[in-house]
């Protein structure tokens, strides 16, 4: 444990899955991203990691161990986590409308990057539902021929040290033994102890706290009248309800108050607007900000996004990114695992895959 141990991380987004890594010990030597302002938003919070600006498609195995002055086999982590939209019911409504098809090889890109790098462990997250496909059988059957043993599962990050309710599949492979998750913890962390103690938006200086929402006077109006830890929509009377809300019975969390003592429901792209979902303030009058969405992720206090191509771009990345204490606390464990060849029998945990999401 004391060793150095390096890490790449494919997919990098704002560098949720990095901020983990660091923290559970990781040198970071490189990452891999696409998306202009996520590039943006990574570098001004990891200036000392190798960013390769590009599509993980465009990527080869060699040029990336090249350029981190590494050879094949001594890496100790690739880890990724492909975009999720193809798979996600949240963007397929619940499964009743046909996905995007451009994302769901992703993933077959992440093995032909383990099969040139030989990387001496790999962590795959994602969404429940990629469990169920064809192309994470042949990503799993190829990881076994190249000699890794793994473990995978659908958890709830609420059960690893982070405020909110988020199920993600997550898959732990090594060439030095069979994986194991991390332990759950014993009590989960709630709304208030990750964002009870933030002052009132006008009385901070944080650009991503203070830069509030803005509605009309029948929506302030609404919101002041929903019930104050955890009250919902349906407690107004009919008449004191959004017309559009009269109409339908459905999406009952939206215009919801989030509960001090629970943790958050699942913070997406749509989490600074509370006609997205339960995305009001226990108590006052107004959605979460962009730093309290990012806490309820578990980003650090200090972390950095940009504001000049707007919040919704802001909440957009906080909402895909990966809660860094889950990924901190699952590193923690491969990490545990000794370097060298493990033992000859291979455990797969396909839970996941048979619970589904």
């Amino acid at each position: 444990m004391n060793r150095t141990h390096t890490a790449v991380d494919l997919f990098a987004g704002a560098g949720g899955l990095t901020t983990g890594l660091l923290a559970a010990g990781y040198a970071v030597i490189g990452a891999v991203e696409l998306d202009p302002v996520a590039c943006i938003t990574y570098k001004m919070n990891n200036p000392k990691v190798k960013l390769w600006e590009c599509d993980v498609k465009k990527v080869s195995g060699p040029a990336l161990l090249r350029d981190s002055r590494i050879s094949p086999g001594n890496l100790d982590l690739l880890a990724a986590c492909p975009p999720c939209q193809s798979y996600s019911t949240m963007r397929t409504r619940n499964g009743r409308r046909r996905p995007r098809d451009a994302d769901k090889g992703l993933i077959l890109d992440v093995l032909r990057l383990v099969r040139s790098m030989q990387p001496r462990s790999v962590m795959i997250e994602n969404v429940p539902a990629l469990a169920r496909t064809h192309n994470f059988r042949k990503f799993c059957a190829g990881l076994r021929a190249c000699g890794y043993r793994l473990r995978y599962d659908v958890l709830n990050v609420a059960d690893y040290g982070v405020a909110q309710n988020r199920r993600r599949l997550i898959l732990l492979a090594s060439k030095s033994g069979t994986p194991e998750f991390a332990a759950r913890s014993r009590k989960r962390k709630t709304v208030r102890a990750a964002i009870g103690r933030l002052p009132a938006p006008v009385r901070s200086a944080d650009p991503l706290h203070h830069h509030g929402s803005k509605h009309s006077d029948r929506i302030n109006r609404v919101i002041s009248m929903i019930p104050a830890n955890g009250g919902s929509r349906s407690a107004l009377p009919i008449e004191s309800q959004l017309p559009c809300h009269q109409r339908s019975d459905g999406y009952k969390d939206v215009y919801g108050r989030m509960a001090w003592d629970k943790p958050a429901p699942t913070i997406t792209g749509g989490c600074i607007n509370p006609s997205k979902g339960r995305f009001l303030h226990p108590t006052q009058d107004r959605a979460i900000s962009l730093r309290e969405a990012a806490l309820l992720q578990s980003f650090p206090r200090d972390y950095r996004f940009p504001l000049e191509h707007g919040r919704y771009k802001v909440a957009l990345m906080i909402g895909n990114a990966l809660p860094p204490e889950f990924i901190r606390r699952h590193a923690l464990a491969l990490r545990s695992l000794p370097i060298g060849i493990g033992s000859r029998t291979e455990t797969i945990a396909r839970r996941g895959r048979d619970r589904g999401a």
